[in-house]
Formats: structure tokens, sequence, C-alpha cells
């Protein structure tokens, strides 16, 4: 299976409940909203299911799901341009994401 390099596929990595959470912690780079960091990067690295659990997680924080990018997108708007992100976009539009 060939897969873009916009959606890489992850092998080998355990995510339990811990492991997601660890997740909603970190810093995020100078000019990046850290919501919207945080958002990609669990995006970038976790399977749908997990991602599902993140964003559950994420969202009992208080944290935002229409934060932006530094270019004024929200992750689903970015995550549309991406072929193999369907179940991402559809998670975040179930948990209020626009």
């Amino acid at each position: 299976m060939s897969l873009k390099k916009d959606k890489q596929k992850v092998l080998g990595e355990i995510f339990d409940d811990e492991r997601i959470a660890g997740f909603l912690e970190g810093d995020a780079p100078e000019g990046f909203n850290r919501e919207f960091f945080l958002l990609e990067r669990a995006y970038r690295g976790m399977k749908a299911e997990n991602f599902e659990t993140f964003v559950r997680l994420f969202k009992q924080q208080g944290l935002d799901l229409n934060s932006q990018s530094p270019e004024g997108q929200t992750l689903l708007e970015r995550i549309r341009e991406h072929e193999q992100s369907t179940e991402y976009a559809e998670i975040l539009k179930n948990a209020g994401a626009q």
C-alpha cells in the first residue's frame, strides 16, 4: 500500500489512554497557536481511533478545535486537502470543529 506524504502509516506503537493524553502536553514552536499545534501533531501521529480519543480529551480540557494555523486555517480546513484524511475530518466535524 502506498501512502501520500501527508499521512504516513504509524507502525508498532501502542496508544493507550496515557500515551494519547501525552499528546496534550508540550509547547508550540514560535509563531504557532499551541492548541492548533497539539491537534496537528496528534493528527500526524495517530491512527484514527486514537485520534478520536485524543479529540475527546482535548475537548474535555476546554481546548479549541477551531484554533488556527499561522496561515489562518483550522485543522479541519487543512486536512480536507489530504486524500487519506476523511475519517479524521469526520471525527473533527462530529466533535464540533468547523
